[in-house]
């Protein structure tokens, strides 16, 4: 290449790319920290489900458990309906299927929820900044405005 630039980084050129998304704008890539932002807000959402519909204390140890449980089915339910969860409306969010017109679906809504409450494969990012539950469930957080 006469620009210095290799033919890989060429067919990366920005996140998504690789996955038919555009560069910026409706449809593309959600930033990592606006996702992060988007379940931190659903995290306090089911925290306070919790502790107002089940009367649990924070200082009891179950209460922990109660909220992982009621953050999960919410995802689950939420991406399965309607392709966000309530932080992703707030932030401009949804998840989407890559390579595919069809919404997520409940089994991909189950994979991506069970792999994100055992934490571990948001942190494992591919080339372009989705986590492994999004890889192995086949799908994408991008902006909706």
């Amino acid at each position: 290449m006469s620009n210095g630039i290799s033919a890989a980084d060429q067919s990366h050129e920005y996140a998504g790319k690789r996955l038919g998304l555009p560069e910026e704008g409706v449809d593309s890539l959600a930033p990592v920290m606006r996702r992060f932002a988007g379940t931190a807000i659903d995290w306090f959402l089911a925290m306070g489900i919790v502790l107002l519909v089940f009367g649990q204390e924070l200082e009891d140890p179950r209460t922990n458990f109660w909220i992982l449980g009621t953050w999960a089915l919410m995802g689950v339910v939420s991406v399965w309906l309607f392709s966000f969860t309530t932080g992703q409306l707030v932030l401009g969010m949804r998840v989407v299927r890559v390579g595919a017109e069809e919404r997520v679906g409940l089994v991909r809504a189950l994979i991506r929820s069970a792999l994100l409450s055992i934490v571990v494969p948001a942190f494992f990012v591919d080339i372009d900044g989705r986590g492994l539950h999004d890889r192995l469930s086949g799908t994408a957080v991008v902006r909706t405005r």
